[in-house]
């Protein structure tokens, strides 16, 4: 396989020494997309470029409005090469004070910088619109934008819409067929995830009726396992059942608010099913707030390089899950 033409001498170092005495192959075939590159859909699973079924396992950031102190280097080094994790997703909110829609320099200066990192670091990224309304002018901007400047690299994923709340299905694939257009505009091979109806849990509405046309696209599921269990498992089985690819950008062993008791139980369950059905998944999040979905203690240091006592239950909880997968 050849080596990606865009990383630099600096990102080959940082590898080799990521990777010294745990790799026999040169330092950047031991990354995960050193080894397996540029993503596909190939009916409901996703592969890499020799064909062979891929999982994600990793993190999401939370909204960086609100927690842009975690959007840097150092913390995509620590969830890289301590948690293991082969993708991250950078949530960049669209719609609230001092979100893109007020201050898009800031947010996109939020998301390149840790997907910046992540390249460095050779794992996938995904670019999230974390928006819960259609923005479509501002969408297709910033998606031409980020399209442009990541154009060829294998890394980066887009998601389009993180969770339509109101929307209609209907609503939803005409919003998504004009992106995914804007981006295969500039990009023709990337992966692209599209948003469902009622907060990514109406997957069912998107298998009887999905987007026609276009290549290298999966349809996002979102569950909370204190509040999610077997009859969204079952809608999923559904979407499995009519071809629906899916892929898991944002879940918590939590309630539906991010916040409650971790139903330890049901998350096992959505674990072994994500991973029986060859799903990738990303949990929610990185950040410190006051709620159960938070992985960080406050007042611990926001650059990485956490030990498990920085950690709230449901970080380390995920660290072990993450350090432990293959």
């Amino acid at each position: 396989m050849k080596r990606p033409i865009f990383l630099t001498i600096a990102m080959l170092g940082v590898l080799l020494a990521a990777c010294s005495g745990h790799c026999k192959e040169d330092a950047v075939s031991c990354t995960p997309v050193g080894k397996h590159g540029k993503l596909a859909v190939q009916g409901t699973f996703l592969v890499d470029e020799k064909g062979d079924t891929v999982v994600l396992r990793g993190v999401s950031y939370g909204w960086h409005n609100w927690h842009a102190k975690y959007y840097n280097a150092g913390t995509v080094r620590t969830l890289a090469g301590d948690w293991n994790c082969t993708v991250l997703r950078a949530a960049m909110g669209v719609e609230p004070t001092n979100a893109y829609l007020q201050q898009p320099d800031r947010a996109v200066q939020c998301v390149t910088t840790v997907a910046d990192a992540a390249i460095e670091q050779g794992i996938y990224v995904i670019i999230d619109w974390h928006s819960h309304r259609i923005h479509l002018p501002e969408a297709k901007a910033f998606f031409t934008q980020m399209a442009t400047r990541y154009k060829g690299v294998p890394n980066v994923i887009y998601e389009i819409f993180n969770e339509p709340i109101d929307d209609s299905w209907t609503e939803v694939k005409a919003y998504s067929e004009e992106v995914i257009r804007t981006i295969r505009s500039i990009e023709p091979d990337a992966l692209i995830l599209v948003g469902t109806p009622h907060w990514d849990q109406d997957i069912h509405l998107a298998a009887d009726n999905p987007i026609q046309g276009h290549k290298n696209i999966a349809y996002t599921l979102h569950f909370y396992a204190a509040t999610h269990k077997d009859e969204l498992r079952t809608r999923a089985d559904y979407a499995l059942s009519k071809g629906l690819p899916l892929f898991v950008s944002e879940c918590a062993a939590t309630e539906a608010t991010g916040n409650g008791e971790l139903n330890v139980d049901e998350w096992v369950a959505w674990v072994n099913w994500m991973e029986a059905h060859r799903i990738s998944w990303v949990t929610w999040s990185v950040n410190d707030k006051d709620e159960s979905s938070a992985m960080i203690l406050k007042g611990v240091s926001p650059e990485g390089r956490w030990k498990d006592r920085d950690l709230k239950e449901w970080g380390r909880m995920i660290r072990t899950e993450l350090k432990g997968s293959i």
